[in-house]
């Protein structure tokens, strides 16, 4: 069978303790992978406020799953989301060549971007270790 990339966006219920959160995110990763998916990478974003109140609730944890699956698995999907109470609000949608190429470019931008931040700081440990020696010698 055919498989398309996915990407599902979920809201969970930002009352609940780390480990329920959690729980949640490791039955969504499994319900994913028994129905024929393969998981490319998840994304927590964290609680974060929401614009307006959803299901009596002002903040709600942010989870993106992407992942490659056949196409009957986005029903299995949304029926498991529906079922879940503390699932707050879901989208699934299918990932054009365009939006994984796009992914693919902030994922290199990002990992860039870090190794310059950690270059930079190296030098900036060097300049000052290299700083208090010399006034530690000049003593």
């Amino acid at each position: 069978m055919r498989t398309k990339a996915y990407e599902s966006a979920v809201i969970i219920n930002a009352a609940l303790d780390d480990e329920q959160i959690e729980s949640i995110i490791s039955r969504i990763k499994d319900t994913i992978v028994n129905n024929g998916g393969e998981i490319r990478e998840v994304e927590n974003w964290g609680r974060k406020r929401l614009a307006y109140m959803v299901k009596k609730s002002k903040i709600g944890y942010y989870a993106i799953f992407r992942f490659n699956a056949p196409s009957t698995i986005v029903a299995k999907l949304e029926r498991f989301y529906q079922l879940d109470e503390q699932i707050l609000r879901y989208l699934t949608i299918a990932l054009d060549n365009d939006a994984l190429q796009h992914l693919e470019q902030n994922k290199l931008n990002s990992i860039s971007v870090e190794a310059e931040k950690t270059a930079i700081a190296e030098e900036t440990a060097t300049v000052e270790k290299n700083e208090i020696d010399s006034e530690e010698s000049g003593k």
